[in-house]
């Protein structure tokens, strides 16, 4: 095929997928145009994922005689060099996103600007304005969208399910309702509300709002950082004590200049400050906002503007990672665990999650995991031998003796694979055992949690959950499995729902919520068993299809064998 230039249609459709991904990215956008015109009110509404989205500000709204120059592309009225890129502080800049919007759905505004009394009306289809007008309007801007990529069909084949969809519309909401706690946000999605926030100022109770009155208490406050030579950036948030966290990072937002952004470098400072504080797995509950120079970040380097880079990367994460870790200490002091980390990220520290060298070397020289770590799918492993139960250490291993050597054997590690094979065999043959509570339980979920609770719930009741709604933003909880722990229940609940947020596959879902069970109901460490249920623990232990190894690939073992023993004391 010839060279082609291609059709400028083509391209302005090409170019709005690099900005408008999905239903959450035009509400994103919006309501940074929004902030950027200094609304105090901004109501975010949608129906039926990609069929309809409103977003209305009281913002300074568009002059009429610039009201459909907002729609071509690269116009802006936020900066008009570079020099202005590099000292701004706006959160929109490339005048890409209602172009972008207007060419993959049917767009309409009405907008009043704050010298005019009354408002301007333009209908876009394929972005070009098929009607305008006067309309009656508030101060501010209204814009509506609908059928988004109705035109562009592929698009549409990769979105997830409406729940999925709607869930990040609601992360998005609850993001910039974290970063801007002056602006009162309202998010209705499908006629029930999601979200509304006071727009008080007081970040405390917009974290009640989007995480939970409890959560918000138990929020310790990050104070500010001291300089650091010439350069002092200024962090601010709140982060949870080690007694809250969850299984997943996604509930750690990061704020530079109240833009919301994405960063390796800022969530391994948060984990850093963590060592030694929470379990394998678990990850805190923070909101970190960074207040620096203009000039000393490049906003400009990704499509959605959601990662940025930093001039002085070992000050920032040093800054973060001492602010929170001080913090940590200095109200919710814990003895520390192991040797303090080197707060400075090297180029050989790999990705948050993997294992680093330091931990592969400490692992003692005499104890070898069992068997090599394998997911909770992994093919039947070999039997473990019969093993004599000695005692337990720390309230949290369990000793035993087997035909070559010692056995250490983790009992909540054990104790998970043992109760999730039990639950998954049970929902295979449709025999979970339910215990109904004497009193309902009420649930305060988040926006996301009642979004995929809406079209989970079939996936749960088949595990013994028997959930109904009770108002916004809440749900009565009468019927457990009987093998979850009376206590922390309703935490169980939303880590549940968070596991399943980006998960489609049926198999994968009923997987992930047996994996949450067994971890919810299997012993603890450091839980005093005796004699008897160590014994029985073991035995169980035994007769699992993949004793090696817990449900997320941990070992539930290490093995001391009689023949390193004896070359260790020299009898060999």
């Amino acid at each position: 095929m010839s060279i082609r230039v291609l059709a400028p249609d083509t391209i302005a459709k090409i170019a709005a997928g690099e900005v408008v991904e999905r239903p959450a990215s035009v509400v994103k956008e919006l309501v940074e145009n929004s902030l950027d015109a200094g609304a105090t009110h901004i109501d975010i509404e949608i129906k039926g994922g990609t069929n309809w989205i409103r977003v209305t500000d009281n913002g300074t709204g568009i002059p009429r005689d610039e009201a459909e120059l907002a729609f071509q592309r690269h116009a802006t009225s936020k900066i008009t060099s570079l020099a202005d890129l590099e000292n701004g502080t706006s959160l929109g800049f490339r005048g890409e996103a209602l172009p972008s919007i207007a060419h993959v759905a049917q767009v309409e505004m009405v907008t009043r600007h704050e010298q005019e009394t009354s408002g301007t009306y333009l209908r876009l289809q394929d972005g070009r304005v098929v009607d305008r007008g006067i309309r009656a309007h508030p101060q501010g801007t209204t814009i509506t969208v609908r059928n988004l990529f109705r035109n562009v069909p592929a698009r549409l084949k990769y979105l997830k399910s409406l729940a999925a969809e709607n869930g990040q519309i609601s992360n998005v909401a609850s993001q910039y309702s974290l970063a801007f706690p002056v602006v009162r946000f309202t998010l209705v999605i499908d006629g029930r509300r999601a979200l509304q926030t006071p727009g008080n100022g007081r970040l405390r109770d917009v974290l009640a709002e989007v995480y939970g009155l409890q959560v918000a208490q138990a929020m310790l406050e990050v104070g500010k950082a001291e300089k650091q030579g010439g350069f002092t950036p200024v962090i601010s948030g709140y982060a949870s004590p080690s007694s809250i966290s969850r299984a997943n990072r996604s509930y750690i937002t990061f704020l530079v200049n109240q833009r919301w952004i994405q960063s390796r470098l800022l969530t391994r400072a948060v984990e850093k400050a963590y060592e030694g504080l929470l379990g394998v797995g678990r990850y805190p509950i923070a909101v970190i906002n960074l207040s620096l120079p203009p000039h000393s970040i490049d906003v400009n380097v990704h499509p959605t503007k959601r990662e940025i880079r930093f001039a002085q990367e070992p000050i920032v994460f040093n800054t973060v990672y001492g602010a929170v870790r001080r913090t940590l200490m200095e109200k919710m002091p814990v003895p520390e665990v192991g040797p303090s980390p080197h707060p400075l990220p090297t180029t050989e520290e790999p990705a948050p999650g993997f294992a680093t060298r330091a931990t592969r070397e400490e692992r003692p020289a005499l104890l070898s995991p069992i068997s090599p770590a394998t997911p909770a799918r992994a093919a039947p492993s070999s039997v473990i031998p019969a093993l004599h139960v000695l005692g337990q250490s720390a309230a949290t291993y369990i000793i035993a003796e087997g035909p070559d050597g010692v056995y250490l054997i983790d009992q909540h590690a054990a104790h998970e694979r043992i109760l999730f094979e039990k639950v998954m065999v049970q929902q295979a043959r449709k025999e979970v055992e339910v215990q109904s509570l004497l009193e309902p339980l009420t649930i305060e979920l988040s926006p996301r949690q009642e979004q995929l609770l809406s079209v989970r719930e079939e996936t749960l009741s088949r595990f013994g959950f028997v959930i109904e709604p009770f108002g916004e933003r809440a749900c009565l909880l009468r019927a457990v499995p009987a093998m979850l722990a009376r206590e922390g229940l309703a935490e169980a609940v939303k880590e549940i729902l968070d596991s399943l947020e980006e998960e489609d596959d049926l198999s994968k879902r009923e997987e992930k919520v047996a994996m949450s069970l067994a971890c919810h109901g299997a012993v603890r460490a450091g839980q005093a068993l005796s004699q008897e249920e160590m014994r029985e623990l073991v035995k169980q232990l035994e007769k699992a299809t993949s004793p090696r190894t817990c449900p997320h690939g941990r070992p539930t073992m290490l093995h001391l064998s009689s023949g390193r023993l004896q070359r260790e004391f020299g009898r060999g």
